[in-house]
């Protein structure tokens, strides 16, 4: 499978190497100072930038200046490389956003909003979570909001294609989206401190011991949907640990019968919390019915919640597991 590295290229406007050092040369003169802090990369030089974005070749002249973004990961990761204030509207937030947050973007909508509603902004960039943001139902399809002169960009972690669909999901892939939005908008360095903070702090933690089997519950009642073996669910649960029932799933998320949970009576329980199905309301799903109120996770309540947010790839990936491994630690673990 082709890793998101290999599939991105950034190609640079034909520039001359003399010209450069001209200019550098002319600035060290006439300011007295010298090196790569005199002056910044010359924007000529480094657009255009054009990334194969889940079989879609997408091609930036300059970096985006007014950017609409879809979905909490998006957002959070414009927030953390010092972009918030490109991003003109946000919409379809799985939760809060990060305290860290310098400032909130405009919420649009609490859904995906139509296109209309986007064109009436203006932007020149929409940055979606899942592919299925890009629709007739949604906010445009692809090729006609690039005819239209707005670029399109998904998060790689949520391709599906044949070839794009990470197999399974990793921190490295994770990252590699990082550095690839830092090089759509000229924010290299910024990407790479972002990555190598979360790398150092993944680095550190200490998964839990003995692997004990685990369930990710992210929603249903009837019929519960979990984490499946190759999705961020399957990434996070495997960083801190956890032994995931649905490894076997060749899948992001998927359905899981009652009976296949009980059958395999894990010994923790992932809830994931979100505004439409809270963690509690898991709990009382759980605790209601006899067959699952007899799961010994159940009855000893070892329960483990994560906010929605962080449960897609993205920034808060690396804080979901050691917040994942802190809760096992009071669990026994």
């Amino acid at each position: 499978m082709l890793t998101f590295a290999a599939r991105f290229r950034v190609a640079a406007a034909a520039a001359s190497a003399v010209l450069l050092l001209l200019l550098l040369a002319g600035c060290s003169a006439s300011t007295g100072t010298a090196g790569p802090s005199a002056s910044p990369r010359p924007e000529a030089e480094r657009y255009p930038v054009t990334v194969d974005n889940c079989g879609t070749d997408v091609t930036f002249e300059a970096a985006p200046e007014r950017v609409i973004t879809i979905k909490s990961s998006t957002t959070e990761t414009m927030l953390a490389l010092g972009l918030g204030d490109r991003i003109i509207g946000t919409a379809a937030l799985d939760g809060p956003l990060p305290d860290s947050a310098d400032s909130a973007p405009t919420i649009i909508s609490d859904k995906v909003p139509g296109r209309e509603a986007v064109l009436a902004l203006a932007p020149d960039l929409v940055y979606a979570g899942w592919e299925s943001n890009f629709s007739a139902e949604g906010v445009g399809e692809r090729p006609a909001l690039t005819d239209l002169g707005i670029a399109t960009y998904v998060s790689p972690a949520a391709c599906k294609g044949e070839g794009y669909m990470p197999d399974p999901l990793t921190f490295d892939a994770v990252f590699d989206e990082i550095r690839e939005v830092g090089a759509i908008f000229d924010a290299d360095a910024a990407a790479a401190a972002l990555v190598d903070d979360q790398r150092a702090q993944l680095e550190s933690l200490t998964p839990a011991e003995g692997s004990p089997t685990a369930v990710w519950y992210s929603s249903g009642r009837a019929t519960p949907y979990v984490g499946a073996g190759i999705g961020a669910p399957a990434m996070i649960m495997k960083a801190a640990g956890l032994s995931n029932m649905a490894a076997d799933v060749r899948d992001t998320w998927t359905s899981l019968s009652w009976e296949a949970v009980i059958a395999a009576n894990p010994d923790v329980i992932v809830l994931v919390d979100s505004a439409w199905n809270t963690a509690d309301s898991k709990i009382a799903t759980l605790e209601e019915n006899p067959a699952t109120a007899a799961l010994d996770a159940v009855r000893q309540k070892r329960y483990v919640v994560v906010p929605f947010a962080a449960t897609e790839a993205g920034t808060r990936n690396v804080d979901a597991v050691a917040s994942i491994i802190d809760q096992l630690q009071e669990l026994g673990w």
